[in-house]
């Protein structure tokens, strides 16, 4: 790549966890990549209802979407304008809006991710880019997952084969071994199921740490059925969402007589397992797995991933300098950073795409 100046550019993601936006300023040059800050933005109860009700086709969605992407412009230009105050000195030359994914069926030609950067860019002054996936299905990809680009660009070593799981709704995995092409796809279910039940049950939006799970004990019939499902036997490239991975699924698996406890116990051993077993039978046995996304936050989730791999090295990318919670926002500064200067992002041996793609749409300001 040639080099270029240095540019600041800030990422905006909101996954599939639902739980905000999340927002980072980053840098970049020809061989330096920084992060400058960040700043989170919580979804209110109403924005997270009816982002779960546009999964699923009902009255009126088209007008409901519209106005769900508008409030969402609002919420992502309050998340820059916080970061400008915090850092009112440094120019940004673009916003990488990733919206919010409400629809996701590349088998079927297309990827929804609400946003409406044309009022984002009118809101901010700044050129956004944003619909970064549609490029990539467009080309015969799953337009997912996009980071492994990233994290190769970030975190790859010559001498140490390293896996990055990121665990955010849904999991992902990125293999990074010396001397072989970067490959990466979604590996199952991350916080999602786990999230809905603690909602469920707790009232809460989440577990705590992974507490309430270590009150339950595993459920080894339910384990099994869980497994079972046909998404984590596919081959890669594959992706997944709330279409494979939801609460009817999980309801239709349970027999009714389980302890909510033991019921979350064992979705906490069906993310480490799915993600586990699919690193061995993808990657092969890494010396280093690396976590990142809210569930890097789940002690009892870590525990369980570092179990299940005693010969290898686990921990977060805190340790390798970019914080769990900015590596996806992180991640989509530096893909719109290579759309402004016309540089491919996806990476066709993660996606299936039909070959590398410029990606994401412009909005000038």
């Amino acid at each position: 790549m040639a080099s270029r100046p240095v540019e600041c550019f800030v990422g905006l993601m909101s996954g599939t966890s639902l739980d905000g936006v999340d927002a980072v300023l980053m840098r970049f040059g020809s061989d330096r990549i920084e992060c400058l800050g960040a700043h989170h933005l919580p979804f209110d109860e109403t924005i997270r209802g009816e982002a779960l009700a546009l999964y699923r086709a009902g009255d009126n969605e088209l007008h409901r979407a519209a106005l769900l992407a508008n409030r969402l412009a609002g919420l992502y230009a309050e998340a820059v304008a916080a970061l400008k105050v915090s850092h009112g000195g440094t120019p940004v030359r673009a916003i990488a809006c990733h919206g919010q994914t409400v629809r996701h069926a590349p088998e079927q030609g297309y990827t929804l991710q609400l946003d409406n950067p044309a009022l984002l860019a009118e809101l901010t002054g700044i050129d956004v880019v944003a619909d970064f996936r549609s490029r990539d299905i467009a080309a015969g990809g799953q337009g997912a997952p996009l980071v492994p680009a990233f994290h190769d660009a970030m975190f790859r070593v010559a001498d140490r084969h390293r896996v990055i799981l990121n665990i955010g709704g849904i999991a992902n995995l990125t293999d990074l071994a010396p001397d072989r092409p970067t490959t990466g796809f979604d590996c199952g279910p991350g916080n999602m199921l786990l999230d809905a039940w603690a909602q469920r049950h707790l009232g809460q939006p989440f577990d705590e740490d992974g507490d309430w799970s270590r009150r339950g004990e595993v459920i080894p019939a339910l384990l099994d059925r869980l497994r079972a499902h046909p998404f984590l036997a596919m081959k890669p490239p594959k992706s997944c969402g709330r279409e494979q991975f939801n609460l009817a699924w999980l309801e239709a698996q349970l027999d009714g007589n389980e302890k909510p406890e033991d019921v979350q116990a064992t979705l906490l051993a069906f993310t480490a397992d799915s993600a586990v077993e699919a690193i061995r039978r993808h990657c092969g046995p890494p010396e280093e797995l690396y976590v990142c996304g809210g569930g890097a936050r789940n002690g009892a989730l870590m525990a369980a991933l570092a179990g299940r791999l005693p010969d290898c090295r686990t921990a977060t990318t805190d340790f390798l300098g970019l914080p769990v919670d900015r590596v996806e926002a992180a991640a989509f500064a530096w893909l719109a950073w290579r759309t402004i200067h016309r540089e491919p992002g996806n990476l066709p041996a993660v996606t299936g795409a039909r070959g590398p793609r410029v990606l994401g749409a412009i909005y000038p300001a």
